[in-house]
């Protein structure tokens, strides 16, 4: 009576505010086109195990392909009585097919149904997202080799504490981008398992093959717990979180770029076409999309929340509060896409003072740890080297002037050892020069990282 495709034992119709509250159609409809592929692979398998006939296998999947079709060019009318997209394309191949349509669904329940769809969405997410990073990184690795040349003041706590070559910040966040990309491929693994064939949460009695469906589909391997399969949302979240470390990447190096672009710093100009205007002060000129790519990271981190939330009471197997968790896995992948998008672009198009950085490049005393390693290099204690070079640093305050400035005199009274060759360490300049660690911000480092990064990414 209800005419719905579980509505066998039920004796009265769903109340329509049941149907617009239990509707999912209107966000899972973007499944549409995963649904197919693996409907299609489920009924190549119910045809090879001999549950479903050649010429029905043949119907089915080239209607199936029929109604692809019709949705891509938008010709699908989204009904709530027909509850998600699984429902609306089955009563599509059903009303054109007939009992052939209906035998379909033979061996499978929406849940197994629902987890594949997500599954190989989730994994086209994976590399979509990869593929973006690795512009990422490529835009940077670009600026590196454009600007190995420029000495900038490094900071922690927002002060100035040694100077680097301007490549290593950007290989900076080339290592970040990276380790994010490691995590998604990790992701990928776990994301890379068949559910179809569970059914709806102990298998089912009839000869259908796992291994099949699971190998035209490109998944690796096959889920080993029925009952597992139903709840789980492990890889769902894993990617999610992914998604969030990769949003807060970019969001400190939004906000990193936004203060340098401020009137205070003026490290850094940025392109007219990524910033915008005030609508009252004709002078303004907004980082808006770095703010942008800064705020949404917010909404990426709230996903997290919610599917963690979502899941943490559910028990065995399914329940359907998990038609829930395709929101936060839309929005997630949906802002970050977006946020990756627009970043090579921006950081490609931007353009570092160079004059406004070299102005005050030698303020902060970046060359005091310079200073004090070249004490230790002498036979002097690291702490009392601190300590000498700390009392030069005041006395230079007092002065008003660097420790490059000061006298031979005056530095072999805080110290006998030094000798002429300090002022080869002393000066922003001289102390990068210095830099010879092993990853470290020194001219002869970053060249070879940068020629790592070039070789490595393309």
């Amino acid at each position: 009576m209800t005419g719905k495709a579980w509505g066998g034992r039920f004796q009265e119709a769903t109340d329509a505010r049941v149907e617009r509250f239990t509707e999912s159609i209107s966000f899972d409809a973007r499944l549409a086109d995963v649904d197919i592929t693996g409907s299609q692979a489920h009924a190549r398998m119910l045809a090879k195990v001999g549950l479903i006939s050649d010429d029905e296998r043949d119907q089915i999947i080239s209607e199936l392909d029929n109604i692809r079709g019709e949705i891509e060019r938008g010709e699908m009318k989204h009904e709530t009585s027909l509850e998600d997209i699984h429902m609306h394309i089955e009563s599509r191949l059903t009303e054109r097919l007939g009992d052939t349509g209906r035998k379909l669904h033979t061996g499978r329940s929406r849940n197994d149904q629902v987890s594949t769809d997500l599954k190989l969405y989730t994994r086209a997410a994976i590399d979509r997202i990869d593929e973006l990073l690795l512009d990422v990184q490529k835009a940077f690795v670009e600026r590196a080799d454009r600007d190995r040349e420029i000495v900038m003041p490094a900071y922690t706590h927002l002060q100035r504490a040694m100077p680097v070559l301007a490549a290593h910040y950007w290989l900076a966040y080339t290592e970040k981008f990276e380790r994010d990309r490691q995590r998604l491929a990790d992701c990928r693994r776990r994301v890379n398992v068949s559910p179809l064939g569970a059914a709806a949460l102990a298998g089912t009695s009839l000869p259908i093959d796992r291994q099949e469906t699971a190998q035209l589909l490109g998944f690796e391997d096959v889920a080993r717990n029925s009952l597992d399969v139903s709840s789980d949302r492990d890889y769902m979240v894993e990617f999610v979180l992914d998604l969030s470390l990769i949003a807060a990447h970019l969001s400190s190096w939004a906000e990193e770029w936004i203060i340098w672009f401020s009137c205070e710093f003026g490290f850094i100009q940025l392109p007219d076409a990524f910033t915008t205007g005030s609508s009252i002060m004709p002078q303004k000129k907004n980082p808006d999309v770095l703010e942008l790519i800064r705020g949404k990271t917010a909404r990426v981190m709230a996903d997290v929340s919610q599917l963690l939330v979502l899941i943490k009471g559910l028990p065995m197997a399914y329940n359907r509060d998990l038609q829930e968790d395709k929101l936060a896995l839309f929005d997630a992948f949906d802002t970050v896409e977006a946020c990756l998008e627009v970043a090579p672009a921006l950081i490609a198009g931007a353009e570092l003072q160079v004059d406004r950085i070299n102005e005050k490049i030698d303020d902060g005393f970046l060359d005091a740890t310079a200073l004090m390693e070249y004490l230790i290099k002498r036979g002097v204690p690291m702490r009392t080297g601190h300590g000498t070079v700390g009392k030069l640093v005041a006395e230079c305050e007092g002065r008003n002037c660097q420790l490059k400035d000061l006298s031979l005199e005056d530095l072999q009274s805080a110290c006998d050892l030094i000798d002429e060759s300090v002022y080869d360490v002393l000066g922003t300049r001289n102390a990068v020069a210095a830099l010879q660690s092993f990853g470290s911000g020194g001219k002869a480092p970053v060249e070879e990282q940068v020629a790592y990064w070039q070789e490595r990414i393309g």
